[in-house]
């Protein structure tokens, strides 16, 4: 292992990237960090934080801060609780440690949205306490490592992996370690084409000497994927730049952005089907209206879903009989701009633009 653990340190000297949570791997800026990066990549992700990091320099700052401005300013990273998760843990430091993420691996795991890997994260690279990480380019780079063959999306392949990670921890430096290995799958062992030939690990790797680089790591089948149909009605008062929008409050994806008012359907719906239904009439009621520009269908895919979208313009010659709520209110089509929306919406708005 330790022939193994230098070869990983000094590949990670030598090609680690210049990141600014590793220039300063404070605790807030390694847990932002590595909240962000979950599910979006460092070439993405960066600007995020720089924005996040200049608007909150402290956790404080973040603490104090509405969840409106936190969802605007992740706005197109995707994955929103991730957002709504940082908002609700920088208020639980604040109340819980004093404005301070604690030392204690055991402490960062109780909070909103920290799970084992984050924790391990913080823990070994801003405490540099002894906690293996283990993400998506650490069960590649060990499955091929040692030719496993144990899905990685089951409890058995999890726990084996997490097994193997803390038993190669170097100890003395696990932070470093950690990086190395998250960076070496990141650059090195890619998921395609990664260079065997010029690899600091190969002699160690059984999936190479197997010839078993491409099978690994192994997954179990994925989810069925869903398909909606969202029919977004774009209310606009005639003769005004005002238009409706819709705060999404249920328990669905995008809790607490903004769209259009909606009329989900089960198959591709054409207009005269939709203003038929008791959904469409109870938004106008007897009121006149006239339908404008109806868009091109939009396909926007989402982890376990695919949304088929189409925006349809109504125009209105007065308000709408639904009284304004928190969920449903009238604002200026240039203020669109102040609220956080799913980057379909976001999409959708800046083509019309």
């Amino acid at each position: 292992m330790t022939t193994i653990q230098n070869a990983l340190s000094e590949w990670f000297s030598d090609n680690k990237r210049e990141l600014p949570w590793r220039s300063q791997p404070t605790p807030y800026f390694v847990w932002i960090s590595e909240i962000i990066l979950q599910q979006t990549r460092v070439s993405q992700g960066y600007d995020y934080f720089m924005r996040f990091t200049e608007k909150w320099p402290t956790l404080k700052d973040l603490a104090q801060a509405s969840e409106e401005e936190v969802l605007k300013m992740w706005q197109g990273l995707g994955y929103y609780s991730r957002a709504r998760n940082l908002h609700r843990c920088a208020q639980q430091v604040v109340e819980r440690h004093g404005g301070e993420f604690p030392a204690s691996y055991e402490a960062l795991r109780k909070l909103q949205g920290i799970g084992d890997y984050t924790a391990a994260a913080i823990a070994s690279i801003a405490f540099d306490l002894p906690h293996a990480v283990v993400d998506g380019n650490v069960f590649r780079v060990l499955s091929r490592l040692f030719d496993i063959d144990t899905p990685i999306n089951i409890n058995e392949g999890k726990n084996l992996f997490a097994k193997l990670a803390d038993e190669m921890l170097d100890r003395q430096h696990p932070g470093l370690h950690n990086q190395a290995m998250m960076e070496f799958g990141a650059l090195h062992c890619v998921p395609k084409t990664p260079d065997c030939i010029n690899c600091p690990l190969q002699a160690h790797c059984l999936a190479f000497a197997n010839g078993t680089v491409a099978e690994r790591p192994v997954k179990t089948d994925k989810l069925k994927i869903r398909t909606r149909y969202f029919n977004y009605l774009v209310f606009r008062i005639q003769n005004t730049k005002e238009l409706y929008i819709h705060k999404r409050t249920a328990k669905d994806i995008w809790i607490n952005l903004y769209d259009f008012p909606l009329i989900e359907t089960k198959e591709p719906t054409d207009i005269n089907q939709l203003l038929q239904k008791d959904d469409f009439k109870q938004y106008v009621g007897t009121k006149d209206f006239t339908v404008g520009k109806i868009s091109k269908q939009f396909t926007h895919k989402l982890t376990h879903q695919t949304i088929v979208a189409q925006f349809i313009e109504i125009f209105l010659e007065e308000k709408l009989p639904i009284c304004e709520t928190n969920d449903i209110l009238l604002t200026a089509e240039m203020d669109m701009e102040k609220f956080p929306v799913p980057r379909l919406i976001d999409l959708y708005i800046k083509l019309k633009s």
